[in-house]
């Protein structure tokens, strides 16, 4: 469980003064070694704070193994709209998720249980972020751009990667806890993978909850089509495959509204991460079907041009 870990990254979030500073001292006071590092990233409506946390795995690239490398990333604008709003905003559930995944794998490699494969956890920390409408509740802002923090967060080094995100001012998900998405690869929806669906089983104890995701949604911000949210944004600019885990709620809350943030949903998503995490990691978790994907691109060829901003 994941709930002491939440409990405290909430704390050092819900804070008007909070930032990443705050963030990497909590992480070093688990692991002083720890590869954390944050800084300041500025756009065209005011500075947010990047936080990075790199875990190497027992047989991790970055100790010359070959297990995959797996990218979790908390989407958000901002975990405050003020002076708008009083407090730590819906909008920030994706950020606390991550970075209580994050202080969870430091403890358990403490205490002698480190995952096969590196571990990569991103996300920025913003307690004054701005709001915006959006239909059919109005969505956080951002003070940076999505291409900014997609430039930030998305590598190569990334085999595969989850993005946590609140979900909830839509009608499309109608349920409290949390959902996924299909796999997207290069311009892809795919199916979803049993095994995914199985880790989504195990660790509710509910059915699982997939998400429908369109064409729309896996098309970079920018292009003035609707999307859903920023969820499935990494999946414009990588080669690798990308699943959202959606924070939902049954009815429509705003990302600006604040008193919505339920820990058990939260830490029920965290908790889904992390168990996909080890598994991905030993190999035993395909994010997607190697052999339909290609037998797609020989059928239909190429989907890349929906990663790009589409013809001017």
């Amino acid at each position: 469980m994941l709930l002491k870990q939440i409990l405290e990254i909430y704390d050092i979030l819900d804070d008007i003064h909070a930032d990443g500073e705050a963030v990497v001292k909590y992480l070093k006071g688990i692991d002083p070694e720890v590869d954390a590092e944050t800084y300041p990233l500025t756009g065209e409506k005011g500075t947010t704070h990047m936080v990075k946390v790199r875990i190497p795995g027992t047989n991790g690239k970055s100790v010359g193994g070959s297990a995959p490398t797996l990218g979790i990333l908390g989407r958000l604008g901002g975990l405050g709209a003020r002076p708008e709003m009083i407090g730590f905003v819906s909008d920030g559930d994706g950020a606390l998720a991550a970075l209580a995944i994050a202080a969870k794998v430091l403890d358990m490699r403490k205490k002698g249980d480190a995952l096969y494969g590196d571990l990569f956890i991103s996300t920025h920390i913003c307690p004054t972020a701005p709001t915006r409408p959006h239909d059919p509740v109005p969505f956080m802002d951002s003070p940076v751009s999505i291409a900014q923090v997609n430039k930030e967060e998305v590598s190569p080094d990334l085999d595969a990667i989850l993005s946590i995100d609140t979900t909830k001012g839509n009608r499309i998900i109608n349920t409290r806890g949390f959902a996924i998405s299909q796999p997207v690869k290069k311009g892809w929806i795919l199916r979803e993978p049993e095994e995914m669906l199985d880790i989504m089983q195990r660790t509710t104890g509910r059915l699982p909850y997939v998400f429908a995701v369109n064409m729309q949604d896996i098309t970079p911000y920018g292009n003035d089509v609707h999307h859903l949210n920023s969820i499935m944004q990494p999946c414009t600019c990588t080669e690798a495959p990308v699943i959202g885990v959606a924070i939902t709620t049954e009815t429509m809350v705003p990302g600006c509204g604040t008193g919505c943030s339920h820990y058990d949903d939260i830490e029920e998503a965290a908790r889904f991460c992390l168990e996909v995490a080890k598994e991905f990691g030993q190999g035993h978790l395909p994010f997607y079907d190697p052999a339909d994907y290609e037998h797609l691109q020989k059928l239909y060829g190429s989907m890349e041009k929906l990663q790009t901003l589409g013809n001017s």
